[in-house]
């Protein structure tokens, strides 16, 4: 379709250039990429590469962007590792401390007090003597 010359120069006027038609050389090239397009069953060749499947890390963990060494058991991981935060730095997931519910926190506590000596009666170390009776060991009221 032939524009008249008023079109062209209006055309131009806003901006727009005239559409090219692709040259020899492109057009051949277009119909050999989808003739081979047509022969491969139509999807476009793509180049096949070894791509990682991306598995999400445990919650607070990163991969270690260098080797170092954990704080815990003193062993070495290497770069992009999987480490966690551990009490003095970075480490390995499996050197974290286990966390204490909170009866086995009170169970520790307990048996700390009762190995040093104090009671749960009266919370100080008990008087009684071996071979006598608690009334003779106390004052008298």
């Amino acid at each position: 379709m032939g524009q008249i010359p008023a079109q062209k120069a209006a055309k131009e006027a806003r901006g727009q250039q005239q559409k090219k038609r692709p040259g020899k050389a492109q057009r051949e090239a277009i119909k050999r990429a989808q003739a081979a397009k047509k022969a491969s069953g139509g999807k476009p060749a793509v180049k096949k590469t070894a791509a990682k499947k991306a598995v999400p890390l445990p919650r607070g963990s990163v991969r270690a962007a260098y080797p170092g060494t954990c704080p815990a058991c003193f062993k070495d991981y290497a770069k992009g590792e999987v480490i966690t935060k551990v009490t003095d730095g970075w480490g390995h997931p499996g050197c974290v401390p286990r966390k204490l519910s909170a009866a086995e926190r009170e169970f520790a506590r307990n048996k700390a007090r009762i190995e040093s000596g104090e009671t749960f009666r009266g919370q100080k170390p008990s008087d009684w003597r071996r071979g006598a009776s608690p009334s003779s060991t106390r004052p008298a009221r």
